[in-house]
């Protein structure tokens, strides 16, 4: 079983050496820009741990494992722009070191690009793997527009905050393991529990960032703290704090959520101090850790070897023990 390290490794080797044509370069060169602007891999990692995991050469699987890359980054380029983000990875947007109706374009392009590469399949499953494709990507796109909806809402439950991220975080790390084990020549009830797994794992990772930006080292987590409190996200916090909230706490919370132009260092820590008295940060880690507890039981149900799916138990730890 190669290790998370090594196949990382290797995604990032074919990224390198992939080429794209000369002309016209205004399309091409943004492409080759925000792939080379590197990231964890986590998703093509996860897609080639799956082929594996049942004997599988990732060899035969590096190409749609880019494939996944490719689109993955086609989704950050086009979230930035609705963003109107300036940085990416520390480096200039690709609409900002361009224009937005450039990065637009070669958007489209990555998507056509990563068609292409997820195509490379064996043809006895090419259909299911454009199924799964397809219902990932549309999936992904669905998540970015209820997300871009609850701005304008006030009331978002936690069922529908759980919908949103499992669509636009979780089911990409599903289809990528599903993928994986169908070129590994899995069996449909092994890919189907490998694709649970990446599901609840997403979310459980997803919720961990939640908490970490309000909880976490900014010098270990990799960010300044406080950002979604400042931005009024609708993060699970936010709306258990605004559904847990009554009387003087429920008054300051929406407060701090309506005051224009507050100072940022007193409206994080006061937001803060009502999470922990409303005591959501408990209440988000204990939905966390159901949704990593459902994760390694759908790993455990997978007819491989146990050194074999210690790798994926090994990544699924990594992953939701970040520093805070």
């Amino acid at each position: 079983m190669y290790s998370i390290a090594q196949l990382q490794d290797l995604i990032n080797k074919q990224i390198a050496e992939k080429k794209y044509p000369q002309h016209p370069s205004d399309l091409y060169e943004p492409i080759r820009y925000i792939m080379s602007l590197g990231g964890k891999r986590l998703r093509p990692a996860l897609l080639l741990m799956a082929c594996d995991l049942f004997e599988g050469s990732v060899l035969k699987a590096i190409e749609p494992a880019v494939g996944i890359e490719v689109f993955h980054n086609f989704t950050l380029l086009h979230d930035d722009i609705m963003d109107k983000a300036p940085l990416r990875r520390g480096k200039a947007t690709v609409h900002e070191k361009w224009n937005d109706s450039i990065a637009i374009l070669s958007g489209d392009v990555m998507l056509v690009k990563a068609y292409e590469l997820i195509m490379k399949v064996e043809d006895s499953i090419l259909r299911k793997v454009l199924q799964i494709f397809n219902e990932t990507a549309t999936g992904v796109c669905e998540g970015q527009q209820i997300d871009m909806n609850f701005e304008a809402i006030d009331n978002v439950s936690v069922a529908e905050y759980l919908h949103m991220i499992r669509l636009k975080t979780a089911v990409l790390l599903g289809g990528s393991l599903k993928i994986g084990a169908l070129i590994g020549h899995a069996s449909e009830g092994d890919a189907d529990n490998l694709y649970q797994f990446g599901e609840s794992l997403g979310l459980a990772f997803q919720l961990q960032d939640d908490i970490l930006d309000v909880f976490g080292d900014p010098e270990k987590f990799g960010k300044q703290v406080g950002g979604d409190i400042l931005a009024n996200k609708k993060t699970f916090l936010l709306i258990k704090a605004l559904e847990l909230a009554e009387n003087l706490e429920e008054e300051e919370l929406h407060y701090w959520i309506n005051a224009e132009n507050p100072d940022p260092q007193a409206k994080v820590a006061a937001v803060t101090d009502l999470y922990n008295r409303l005591g959501v940060r408990q209440l988000a880690e204990e939905q966390m850790n159901s949704f990593a507890e459902k994760a390694l039981s759908a790993l455990e149900k997978i007819s491989a070897s146990s050194d074999k799916k210690q790798a994926l138990r090994k990544f699924a730890e990594e992953l939701l023990v970040r520093e805070n």
